[in-house]
């Protein structure tokens, strides 16, 4: 809703590094239209507008314009980590404590926006077996938006191993755990609240396995779009406000 009383469409900005739909043939397979473009068409729908933003694109895809009219920020990263400037960085953080949602997808975990506003390494385990190996994502808050019509527990047939330790803060709210082939676990789907804006992370998402495609992943990316949308005016800022005039009389001595 906006300053008027109308409602608007939820405005989401799916970004991807695009890098190894450049590099790889495997994955241009897989993601005809890119790693953003599958994740853009699994979270439009009525209420919500879309587009999509490359590491390539001038400014990185994220000018100030861009980011002043995004709600929700999904973020896909992988291989150029290092490489997207602070200053952009210091933006999309500033953003997130005025209200935008952050969604942020696998390999994104070791991002700089990410690990700026959880405060830690972001560390895990990981390994991807040849042909993937299957992770069983379990819903273990069946209750939150981000399960909604989910299932019980979601099936990748393919998928790479993350497990713990995963070096974040202790989550908001845990929504789903995965278990993989391999014997291991971890915290796949994890809610935070940062200012005013609300960081989902999902981990399900390797490159050469169609996670994506998947329906129930799909659906999981289509709530929390809804989920970490603002739910006020994030033009009400949260710096710091000198209040001239007190609220009640000071009385002196």
């Amino acid at each position: 809703m906006n300053h008027t009383g109308e409602i608007r469409p939820i405005r989401v900005t799916i970004w991807n590094e695009g890098a190894h739909e450049r590099d790889q043939e495997q994955v241009r397979g897989i993601y005809p239209d890119g790693i953003h473009g599958a994740i853009a068409e699994a979270v439009a729908g009525p209420g919500v507008e879309v587009r999509t933003a490359t590491f390539f694109d001038p400014d990185h895809g994220l000018p100030d314009g861009v980011l002043a009219e995004t709600d929700v920020l999904f973020w896909w990263g992988h291989v150029l980590h290092d490489q997207v400037p602070d200053p952009l960085v210091d933006r999309i953080q500033a953003r997130v404590l005025d209200g935008m949602g952050l969604v942020v997808l696998h390999s994104g975990h070791y991002s700089k926006p990410f690990k700026r506003l959880m405060g830690t390494s972001c560390t895990l385990t990981w390994r991807v077996h040849d042909g993937g190996e299957r992770e069983r994502i379990w819903i273990v808050d069946p209750a939150h938006p981000i399960a909604e019509d989910v299932g019980e527990f979601i099936d990748v047939a393919q998928s790479e191993m993350y497990s713990e330790a995963f070096d974040v803060p202790p989550p908001d709210h845990l929504v789903f755990v995965s278990w993989f082939e391999g014997g291991e676990v971890f915290r796949s789907g994890c809610c935070y609240q940062r200012g005013r804006g609300r960081i989902f992370y999902f981990s399900p998402g390797h490159e050469t396995f169609p996670i994506y495609n998947n329906p129930q992943v799909r659906r999981v990316l289509a709530n929390a779009a809804r989920w970490a949308a603002p739910h006020h005016d994030i033009g009400s800022k949260l710096a710091n406000r000198n209040r001239a005039v007190p609220l009640e009389r000071i009385r002196r001595s």
